[in-house]
């Protein structure tokens, strides 16, 4: 994934003041058909991968305000925003959502969140925790547990059933955890791990959690969301829109197969 550079002409996007000694970031790309969920087309359509792609940006949304509210946390939250803040989907999104908006930096992956970690430890944020978009039934708690872990680790990780991480919290500066990691691979998180571990950076995980890259990572995922809804209402933890929209991607994937 790239992003655009900055340009010096580029408004400034809004920004909530920071109010607590944490941030919350959800580092997300606008619904934009051909451009997110690329990997899952074919058999989706990018319409369909770019509807689903919206739907976990708000659900994110959506279960960080929860797990604030549930536990209590004084925490800041944001988005960071590709291709840019000013993108009419961001906009409504922190008009909705009360968040403050941040630009993605940078021409690949771990250079725009290192970009976005050093903004807000700049603002005066002692922990921050930035969480993707493709874990749309992320347990509330794993959260809680990301800002408890960083009262004494310098860095927490969560990671993804692929190799990768889901979630990356961290209470200083680590550009070493950017440097050099072969993004896209399921040796990200080892090796980002041996780099903090040989710069000194202590840290800790929480639970690993399945995110949603490939054709069976998604049909795993309308497995979970099936199985969901037999849950009591107070105990799912996929959004109804979520569900609706799975449930209707499953169908079409087995009419496409038959």
């Amino acid at each position: 994934m790239t992003a655009p550079r900055s340009s010096p002409h580029r408004p400034v996007p809004s920004v909530t003041p920071p109010h607590a000694a944490n941030a919350l970031v959800v580092f997300a790309k606008a619904p934009v058909p051909g451009q997110v969920k690329t990997r899952l087309c074919p058999p989706l359509t990018p319409d369909e991968a770019a509807t689903l792609h919206g739907s976990f940006v708000l659900d994110q949304l959506e279960r960080t305000k929860a797990a604030i509210a549930k536990f209590k946390l004084s925490v800041d939250r944001y988005v960071a925003c590709s291709p840019s803040a000013t993108h009419e989907f961001f906009k409504i999104l922190s008009a909705r959502h009360g968040v403050g908006l941040l630009d993605q930096m940078g021409e690949d992956i771990g250079t725009r969140m290192h970009q976005v970690f050093i903004d807000l430890f700049s603002r005066g944020y002692k922990r921050i925790v930035l969480v993707g978009t493709d874990v749309p039934n992320l347990p509330l708690s794993h959260y809680r547990q990301a800002f408890e872990l960083l009262q004494q680790q310098d860095a927490v990780f969560g990671p993804a059933q692929d190799g990768g991480y889901y979630l990356l919290g961290l209470r200083k500066p680590a550009p070493e955890l950017f440097r050099d990691i072969p993004w896209s691979t399921n040796q990200v998180l080892a090796l980002t791990e041996q780099r903090a571990a040989e710069a000194g950076v202590t840290h800790a995980r929480v639970p690993v959690w399945r995110d949603v890259d490939t054709l069976d990572d998604l049909k795993a995922l309308i497995d979970d969301a099936s199985a969901d809804r037999k849950r009591p209402k107070g105990e799912q933890l996929f959004s109804s829109r979520t569900a609706g929209a799975l449930d209707l991607t499953g169908k079409r994937l087995r009419d496409r197969q038959t």
